[in-house]
């Protein structure tokens, strides 16, 4: 286990490093800190699940970096999503989308989708981008418990279990995204968080 300032000249570097090497890497978001596998690597990703205690059941979202990400994994792009995108991307929203076939099922599980969110936080978006657009992120914290505003409620989470800790201070937000899924065009709220409901759909009646 290992702590790196996120303002140090090789955190972004060594992020993506540690990434593409299968390994695990908490990072701080514009919620709350995150921890990620390479979305291409179904080794690191399951390592994901053993270090949270997560239930095997519950699929793991990806943060990207850019819109074109979006194309690259979901298997088809509503208007309705891609507004969405849109209006709230960078942000707390994550948008539950049919998955391409090629991600691992370690990231879809049985669901044949993916929650997809780009984070509105400078250090995520850089080692994201590094790390090749996209990383499979969770909270940094043990299944079912807080999460961690903090790389250092991380680490009493996680400890030995995650290989790069970056720290970038406590996180503004504090609070996970929304999820939705859009099912006839009409917005399902799977989870209820930083961003308001109320403003997802007025997005879409605009």
């Amino acid at each position: 286990m290992r702590v790196i300032r996120a303002e140090d000249p090789q955190a972004v570097a060594e992020a993506a490093r540690v990434l593409r090497g299968g390994g695990l890497v908490v990072f701080p978001t514009d919620t709350v800190y995150g921890v990620g596998a390479a979305v291409d690597r179904p080794d690191a990703v399951a390592r994901l699940y053993v270090a949270k205690g997560r239930p095997l059941d519950r699929p793991i979202p990806v943060l990207i970096a850019d819109l074109e990400q979006l194309e690259r994994l979901a298997r088809e792009v509503s208007e309705a999503v891609r507004r969405l995108a849109q209006r709230f991307w960078p942000g707390a929203l994550t948008i539950v989308v049919p998955a391409q076939p090629w991600l691992p099922v370690e990231v879809v599980r049985e669901t044949g989708a993916v929650g997809l969110r780009m984070p509105d936080h400078p250090v995520a978006l850089a080692i994201i981008r590094v790390a090749g657009g996209a990383v499979a992120t969770t909270s940094a914290n043990r299944s079912g418990e807080r999460e961690a505003c903090t790389v250092e409620e991380a680490i009493a989470a996680l400890g030995d279990a995650v290989d790069l800790y970056v720290d970038g201070g406590r996180t503004p937000g504090g609070v996970p995204s929304t999820v939705v899924a859009l099912e006839g065009g009409v917005v399902k709220i799977l989870r209820r968080g930083a961003l308001d409901p109320a403003l997802i759909e007025a997005a879409l009646r605009a």
